[in-house]
């Protein structure tokens, strides 16, 4: 790589080398760098111009990241440049001087568009260049290559639109591609390869289709309860089930290809919870875990369970009830009754709560004009579109003594 007087190098290198061709097509010519002016141009040569530098397309992105996770540098930063020149040329026009400046010039960078090493070092042996005695272009791992610019009339008036009241010379311009800078950052040293290893996987990613509870297919899953994780290609070298993002690790012999069972963690809250298979792949020696395939998420709804109920009066007319698990401060708490005998039903939400609690009182009007009809009641509470349990009124049914509700009887 080079370091910060790489762009200057060039630009003194190609003067250096334009200053010997044009000696051979007129005596007396110069090559000069300065910036195009009415006044102080050679009377006679070729004027060397930077008149923009852009990143290098191909290579602008190649040094990244040159930081670890840690923030230690790993590389040096390279900055990978294009350096674009506009050559001009003056002398007798009735000589034809400035043509003939320029055949030589072209000449010369077609037939040796590489900036080489012995150019680079002729020049730095020119005391007329000293003060680049430090740079080291000629240690670039790719040697600037100079080509031609197809500059269109309308972009040729453009740039020379910005030398303030200059007259026009004939000019064409070229590009240097590519200056490599490199940062003085001390890059931390690697441990070399002591051993190689190659692994070859198939790629099998895990696709989950359903979720079941402990209790049956389509009946509610419950806090604290087992689930079965039904699917394709869920095993991997190391299985691992991810509730929220969570990652958890289910026993051994729960797990096959087709199947998982798992039991939920605590801290699940009542409604819709993420779910997702996650494979590591055991890599390295000695193997250790790494990231591997993931299945995409899916809903695992986990219904509420009551586990206490209290009418009361004082201070107000309401029911207090106990939940499990805990109603976090975010989630939305319905409580639905259904009349037994007449079918009533009636709904009362709660206020945001201030915190998180796992008993919750729904203000029910007991009595007054408002009040609800007597009667026993089935008792559900709603968290986030989870029920605590749907009703199955029908003896004849399969799920019909797990799936009723608790009743309360209002005199």
């Amino acid at each position: 790589m080079s370091n910060f007087q790489s762009i200057a190098t060039v630009t003194a290198a190609l003067q250096r080398e334009l200053q010997d061709a044009i000696n051979g097509a007129l005596a007396g010519a110069d090559a000069t760098v300065t910036r195009p002016a009415s006044t102080g141009m050679p009377e006679k040569g070729v004027n060397i111009f930077l008149y923009q530098v852009t990143p290098n397309a191909a290579r602008r992105n190649a040094d990244l990241p040159h930081r670890d996770s840690e923030g230690t540098i790993v590389q040096r930063p390279r900055a990978a440049l294009d350096l674009n020149y506009l050559l001009s040329f003056y002398g007798d026009e009735t000589k034809l001087e400035p043509q003939l400046l320029l055949g030589s010039v072209t000449r010369r960078l077609h037939s040796g568009p590489i900036l080489t090493d012995s150019m680079v070092s002729g020049m730095l042996g020119d005391p007329k260049f000293s003060f680049l005695a430090g740079s080291d272009l000629a240690d670039e791992t790719e040697p600037v290559r100079f080509t031609p610019l197809s500059l269109s009339l309308d972009e040729l008036s453009k740039l020379w639109s910005v030398f303030f009241q200059t007259a026009y010379a004939l000019s064409v311009a070229y590009q240097a591609s590519v200056v490599l800078i490199e940062g003085t950052e001390r890059a931390r040293a690697t441990l070399p390869v002591r051993e190689r290893t190659l692994t070859v996987l198939p790629f099998r990613s895990p696709d989950i289709e359903e979720i079941e509870s402990e209790l049956g297919p389509n009946l509610p899953i419950l806090p604290g309860g087992v689930i079965t994780i039904l699917g394709r290609n869920l095993r991997g070298d190391v299985t691992r089930v991810a509730f929220n993002g969570i990652e958890e690790t289910p026993l051994a012999p729960n797990v096959s290809d087709d199947e998982i069972k798992i039991g939920l963690p605590p801290n699940l809250r009542a409604g819709i919870n993420s779910i997702q298979i996650v494979h590591k792949l055991m890599l390295g020696i000695p193997p250790a875990e790494h990231h591997g395939f993931e299945s995409k998420v899916a809903a695992l709804v986990l219904s509420p369970t009551i586990t206490n109920i209290a009418v009361t009066s004082v201070p107000a007319d309401a029911f207090i009830i106990d939940l499990a698990p805990t109603l976090r401060v975010s989630q939305r708490a319905v409580l639905l009754l259904n009349n037994v005998t007449t079918g009533a039903t009636y709904a009362f939400p709660i206020k945001p709560l201030a915190a998180d609690t796992a008993q919750v009182t729904f203000p029910v009007p007991l009595s007054g004009a408002t009040a609800i009809d007597s009667g026993p009641y089935f008792v559900r509470v709603q968290v986030d579109g989870a029920e605590t349990s749907l009703l199955d009124l029908i003896p004849l049914s399969p799920t019909f003594k797990q799936l009723i509700a608790p009743q309360v009887t209002i005199p």
